[in-house]
């Protein structure tokens, strides 16, 4: 086992102070490559994919253990975002980033679901990651797209009130006008918002 990796158990699994700590969620290989995710309810199954390709995959929890959930929290949406903006969702992918790069990661790509859609475009925008992926984004705006910097792709749905494809298209339309931008914008049929992080492992088609 490397101590790159040896540094980065005791990161993630040391004191839980930090985002980066606060994520018991590590599947590694000793590589110099790396896949920053965001937190999800199907988390599990798209660590092992990514990992399974020989990336490093950290899901820090920037919500600090309160994630959304009308149910559980009895809040509606525009409260708990009070307490969990992106700006603070921002700085703490900014010392997560600081942190990996320091322990000797030499590229950082960053996927964002929903909510961390908005925090990896911005974080694209900043060139502080190599890569982004935005999927079934939320609060990311036309003027946030025309800021990328950094490679990305925009996975969206048909059924989608937060990014509904009439928008992810204009996405595509501004991608498709930056060409030192590599970027990928794809809407899946028939799935609604959430559809990345909640698909059925045994259907074929999802698979």
């Amino acid at each position: 086992m490397s101590k790159t990796y040896k540094s980065l158990q005791r990161l993630m699994w040391g004191a839980r102070t930090s985002p980066v700590a606060s994520s018991r969620s590590l599947a590694c290989e000793p590589v110099r490559q790396l896949a920053l995710m965001y937190p999800s309810s199907g988390r599990v199954l798209m660590r092992r994919r990514v990992a399974a390709s020989r990336f490093c995959v950290v899901i820090p929890d920037f919500f600090h253990g309160d994630p959304f959930c009308v149910v559980i929290n009895n809040r509606p949406l525009a409260v708990w975002l009070k307490d969990h903006g992106t700006d603070k969702g921002f700085e703490d992918a900014k010392s997560v980033i600081d942190t990996l790069i320091r322990i000797g990661f030499s590229a950082i790509g960053a996927a964002g679901f929903c909510w961390g859609a908005k925090v990896v475009t911005e974080l694209a925008k900043s060139e502080f990651i190599q890569a982004a992926v935005l999927l079934h984004p939320s609060f990311t705006t036309v003027d946030d797209i025309e800021g990328v910097k950094s490679p990305i792709a925009i996975l969206g749905a048909e059924i989608d009130n937060y990014s509904p494809p009439e928008l992810v298209k204009k996405f595509e339309d501004i991608l498709k006008a930056k060409p030192k931008v590599n970027s990928y914008v794809k809407i899946f049929p028939k799935v609604a918002h959430g559809w990345v992080v909640r698909y059925d492992a045994d259907d074929e088609a999802a698979a």
